[in-house]
């Protein structure tokens, strides 16, 4: 076996091992019950994002459209796919909320540090036209640890 051949098959083995999934795919998970639609109850801004606290926060500043944020965060499909997660990576997201997508620039601004939220942002306001991204609502549950700046 030459070396090339013999470094692939040992990295497939530590992935097998480590229960890793396999390259492009997200680990699935458990979608909450309303993921399909928000809930009656939840609020909604004008560009119709609705959104329900999951847990409040602690802390009194809210991001501002340009800040540095730590979060970790969840992102499901209304059919209960999970498309993306930090939680599942292990490690928090630290991000300028001028570099997301607009529905998470406007969510992220209700939020106060410590907060936890489910949003479900319309198409128009997530990836709705980008080739390879997910599309229609798209639903998110994001703590946020840190405003960073």
């Amino acid at each position: 076996m030459n070396r090339l051949a013999a470094l692939l098959a040992a990295a497939l083995l530590l992935t097998a091992c480590s229960g890793a999934p396999p390259s492009g795919e997200v680990p699935q998970i458990p979608a909450p019950p309303d993921v399909a639609a928000a809930p009656a109850d939840a609020a909604r801004t004008p560009t119709n994002i609705a959104s329900k606290v999951i847990t409040p926060g602690t802390g009194t500043r809210h991001p501002r459209p340009n800040s540095v944020v730590t979060v970790h965060y969840t992102g499901w499909t209304t059919d209960g796919r999970t498309f993306d997660s930090s939680v599942s990576k292990g490690t928090p997201l630290t991000i300028g909320l001028d570099a997301v997508i607009d529905g998470w620039t406007e969510g992220l601004q209700l939020m106060v540090e410590g907060e936890k939220r489910r949003f479900w942002i319309p198409a128009k306001l997530a990836y709705e036209g980008s080739p390879g991204r997910p599309q229609g609502m798209l639903v998110f549950e994001i703590e946020l640890i840190r405003i960073n700046s």
